[in-house]
């Protein structure tokens, strides 16, 4: 299983918000190239990127620095969400080196433009589904919607999306640990793998998920542990890496 770094962008720097209000952030670093490297010297083999002020404007804001980080380290798959919302923005990305793109809030208003990009752009569409009480998020998590998260994840599976990036948002950024419980039950429900993210705290969640990868989980998404120093990001995952 892979541990993978989160870098959040918000006015060119790393920051870390809690339950997706801009408001309410902590900065991180002014050079997002130079954390990426700290994380991948750490032996990070995979980068998540959040362009947030993408997410609430609807189109990138900060893909100078993504194309920057992914220039920078051309060899690292790095993922990237945040205003993914039309095939030219998901291209450039592309185009830029960049490995995956997250369709997060245009797959939940538009499911159709999942299946396009799917057909477009086949290994490279992965889909971020962020939920409360099983009913997704959109909008940079200000709305909720009426829709399942099961039933989305199962229609983008047949989509030929790449994975599902799941995202309990009432634990995301809190350090209350992840909710294995709703993670395992979308992994179950479909055979694509999950990529789970929301609320990661210290190594007892990396173990936790651990037992239960076999059901479909390929990777963990941190961000505030690793940053506030709960979470070490290399033992995480030469932890992951030993696990049978």
């Amino acid at each position: 299983m892979l541990i993978i770094p989160a870098i959040d962008l918000k006015d060119g720097e790393c920051v870390r918000l809690k339950q997706g209000r801009m408001e309410d952030n902590t900065v991180f670093s002014n050079d997002p190239v130079a954390m990426a490297e700290r994380w991948i010297k750490a032996g990070a083999r995979r980068l998540h990127i959040v362009d947030l002020n993408g997410a609430f404007a609807g189109e990138p804001v900060n893909a100078e620095i993504v194309h920057e980080i992914a220039k920078a380290f051309p060899e690292l798959p790095i993922q990237i969400g945040g205003g993914i919302r039309d095939e030219k923005t998901i291209d450039a990305y592309l185009s830029a080196g960049v490995r995956y793109v997250i369709i997060g809030t245009k797959a939940v208003q538009t499911p159709n433009f999942v299946t396009e990009m799917c057909l477009g752009f086949p290994g490279h569409i992965i889909v971020g589904l962020d939920a409360r009480d099983g009913k997704v998020a959109t909008d940079g998590w200000s709305k909720l919607s009426h829709h399942d998260v099961i039933d989305m994840a199962q229609g983008f599976e047949e989509d030929g999306v790449e994975s599902i990036i799941y995202t309990d948002i009432s634990r995301d950024g809190m350090m209350q640990g992840l909710n294995v419980e709703s993670t395992v039950k979308l992994a179950r429900s479909i055979s694509i793998p999950v990529i789970a993210s929301g609320g990661i705290t210290n190594i007892d969640d990396i173990t936790e998920l651990c037992q239960v990868e076999q059901e479909g989980i390929i990777g963990a998404i941190t961000g505030r542990a690793i940053y506030d120093g709960s979470l070490n990001f290399t033992k995480a995952q030469e932890l992951a890496d030993k696990w049978v």
